[in-house]
């Protein structure tokens, strides 16, 4: 051979001679074979792919995301051209399934490649991966397995469930999850849009774009509250589909990084979601309560580098435990003993003949919130087992909705799943205070002991499918809240808790309608109940502690934000910035002000903290350099959410007033007022400010405004401690005895009248 020559590969060598004897004709076909030659060579040979050492790896994660919602399962509701495209060089996993219908513990089981029950982790809420495990490499996680071989490792999430605190961020170099806290809004509405995660992880992309790494993207669309943005919104009549195409934009930009960075050809890419959503379908408009298969059966694609296997189908089983064992065994790397998952590429390889196989999923989230019996299943290539106080078998096959309870007719499956079901641990240990500030604050206000999981276990429990009517007493609460019917959410929550007196999540509603209705000793009650059921749950404590801070119990207050720490640190040492604001410790608030920013110094809201707190101090520069660096956050957000600066314009109101601008104090507190219009603090500021500025009548006519547009208990109790301080005592004492009258159990404005 001289030098320079490429030897031939002796296929095509054969191939090039048969078209040399047959002519023309034998050359046509000759191209062909070497075309299809040519296709198999960036392959998989001998059945198994072939991959690179280091290897990127890529997780996408879409939440709520049900399998048969996508055009690649057959759907033809709406158009995701990204994804279709991953499909067309991946292989397609049919019947993939999730472990629990939550966010938390499904992330949990996909990482760790453990079933619940071998992580401990239960639920959104009370419970946490334990990072000490996972550095000790007691618990087997796939991003600490691959840092400890040569990989950078690098997440961004969209739901404040999975934030780093939960544990999840053990093994990651990089993790962003600067979701910010809105009170008032429940736990699945704490999110950002994936527009804002991928703009928060490209660069640490771009950085490791040359070295093995391993991304863990994950997007909240289509999570509650439906909200697609434009064209989606327009385009779809339902909200939920619109949804999906905005995240499949989404995971198409994320993908165009990936080839902009010659990454995404040579990478391992998974895409999935978490569990699906219910839709209305068994009576479950979203996730959680039940089992049935529009809640854990979930897209699965696998896309090997070079699209090896391109197109392939599995139908067999899978699970998200899988994907840890598949990763890990495609990079060559010895997997940990407890991995109970399978390779995702043998199982496609071997499906036809392989073995019958379970997939086990479970969810205590009617339990730990509801007070109703926890649920588990087994499924697997025919049938769907659900174990509950009154039990069902499906058959798939022939009824894939599910709407033929099959137990009774076909015993003999029935026995055989429920025997293998016995192999399961379902114990539960409660939601649990895991430092020590957090139980000193428990037992201070009485909360050690008992919690959910020991209600639940004292007697028989309702099967969640027989209380689905509360689901909707449920919805309508909230609807009620949503228009500021008070009275109405107040009166449908405490239906609800008659028939369910062991529902935490209930009496935390009901605590935040009375509350708006001007009881605080009510509310505290309700807020108490919530928190002796949920075994201490952060997030009631944190709206309690927000309730005696407003009531002036200071004290109280610090003790409900401490039980926060763990779980919640920015939220908690905000708000024991404000209780020390109120105390005139000065040194305090800046210090904890300080650790509620943290390291990023992104969240909005300790910034906004942190600018009254430098008010106070008399640093008036200083404070409106950080309303201006925190106005400039908020309009580099792409989806600008006004609730994240409630109070941003108010503080520099205040700064501009006592810097001698009264246009621009005036011009920021009317801005306040027009982002919310039902905040009083504006208000009231605005209203002194027209006084000291010689214009009374304006005040007054502004303080009318308040209390006849927005009617509450706390803008009346605002409105008379205005006029008061213009020295009006007659329009203050006539508009606290109506007030009265309309709101009589308020203890602000029977405070006022004392």
């Amino acid at each position: 051979m001289r030098p320079g020559q490429r030897r031939r590969h002796p296929v095509l060598a054969m191939l090039s001679a048969r078209a040399s004897a047959r002519g023309d004709r034998g050359r046509a076909a000759a191209c062909l074979l070497l075309a299809l030659a040519a296709a198999a060579c960036g392959r998989a040979t001998g059945g198994k792919p072939v991959i690179a050492p280091g290897t990127p790896v890529v997780l996408v994660s879409i939440d709520t995301l049900r399998a048969d919602h996508l055009p690649a399962y057959g759907y033809r509701g709406v158009a995701t051209p990204a994804l279709d495209a991953l499909r067309r060089e991946a292989i397609l996993y049919t019947r993939a399934y999730a472990h629990t219908p939550l966010t938390l513990p499904s992330h949990t089981a996909l990482l760790t490649g453990l079933l619940p029950a071998a992580t401990g982790v239960r639920d959104n809420v009370g419970y946490t991966l334990d990072a000490a495990k996972v550095k000790r490499r007691e618990i087997p996680y796939l991003p600490q397995i691959l840092k400890d071989h040569g990989y950078a490792t690098g997440a961004a999430v969209s739901a404040f469930v999975l934030q780093g605190k939960t544990g999840l961020a053990a093994g990651f170099d990089f993790y962003e999850d600067t979701i910010e806290f809105r009170s008032g809004t429940g736990l699945g509405g704490l999110q950002r849009p994936g527009t804002e995660t991928l703009r928060a992880s490209r660069d640490w992309l771009r950085s490791v774009a040359g070295r093995p790494f391993l991304f863990f993207f994950h997007i909240y669309e289509p999570h509650t509250p439906y909200e697609p943005p434009e064209p989606f919104a327009s385009r779809y009549p339902s909200k939920y589909d619109g949804e999906i195409a905005t995240a499949d934009w989404i995971v198409g930009q994320l993908f165009d990084e990936l080839k902009h960075l010659g990454v995404y050809d040579r990478a391992i890419v998974v895409l999935l979601s978490d569990h699906g959503e219910g839709l209305g379908d068994h009576g479950e408009d979203e996730h959680g309560v039940l089992l049935y298969d529009e809640a854990i059966h979930v897209p699965l694609l696998l896309r090997l580098p070079g699209a090896q296997m391109a197109g392939a189908t599995a139908g067999a089983p899978a699970q998200l435990i899988d994907v840890a064992p598949t990763v890990l065994a495609l990079l060559g790397i010895p997997l940990p003993p407890r991995l109970r998952g399978a390779s995702l590429v043998e199982l496609a390889a071997a499906e036809a003949g392989g073995a019958e196989r379970h997939v086990y999923s479970e969810t205590f989230y009617p339990r730990l919130h509801f007070g109703w019996s926890d649920l588990a299943s087994l499924v697997g290539r025919r049938y769907h087992y659900i174990e509950g106080p009154d039990p069902e078998l499906y058959d798939l096959s022939r009824d894939p909705r599910e709407r033929a309870n099959l137990l009774r007719r076909e015993r003999r499956a029935y026995a055989e799943l429920h025997r293998e079901m016995q192999g399961y641990d379902r114990s539960l240990a409660p939601p649990a205070a895991v430092d020590a500030e957090t139980r000193r604050a428990m037992a201070a206000l009485g909360y050690i002991g008992g919690g959910a999981a020991a209600a639940a276990a004292a007697g028989p429990l309702a099967d969640p499918k027989s209380r689905l009517d509360t689901l909707a007493d449920l919805k309508a609460g909230f609807a009620a809240m949503a228009r500021h019917d008070y009275p109405k959410a107040a009166e449908t929550f405490r239906r609800t808790i008659v028939k369910n007196p062991g529902m935490a999540d209930a009496w935390e509603f009901l605590a935040r309608a009375e509350a708006k209705l001007g009881d605080g000793d009510g509310a505290l009650a309700a807020y108490d109940k919530a928190l002796r059921l949920s075994n201490g749950s952060p997030l009631v404590a944190v709206s309690a502690a927000s309730l005696e801070f407003d009531l002036g119990r200071l004290e109280q207050a610090a003790l409900y934000a401490r039980m926060a720490l763990a779980a919640h640190p920015s939220l908690a040492h905000g708000l024991l910035a404000q209780i020390a604001l109120r105390r005139r410790d000065l040194d305090g608030a800046e210090r904890e002000a300080r650790l509620a920013m943290d390291e990023k110094s992104l969240r909005l809201a300790p910034m906004i903290t942190l600018a009254e707190v430098l008010h106070a101090r008399g640093r008036y520069e200083q404070a409106l350099a950080v309303t201006r660096r925190a106005e400039e956050i908020y309009a580099q957000r792409t989806a600008k959410d006004p609730s994240l600066i409630q109070g941003l314009s108010l503080i520099e109101g205040k700064i501009q007033a006592d810097l001698g601008d009264a246009a621009a104090a005036e011009a920021a507190f009317q801005t306040e007022i027009a982002r919310f219009p039902d905040d009083e603090r504006a208000y009231s500021n605005l209203a002194l400010l027209y006084a000291l500025t010689g214009r009374p009548a304006a005040a007054g006519a502004l303080l009318q405004r308040l209390v006849t547009d927005h009617p509450s208990a706390a803008a009346y109790a605002e409105a008379v401690k205005t006029f008061r301080a213009l020295a009006d005592r007659a329009g203050a004492a006539a508009l606290l005895r109506y007030a009265l009258h309309l709101y009589p159990r308020s203890q602000a404005l029977r405070a006022l009248a004392r």
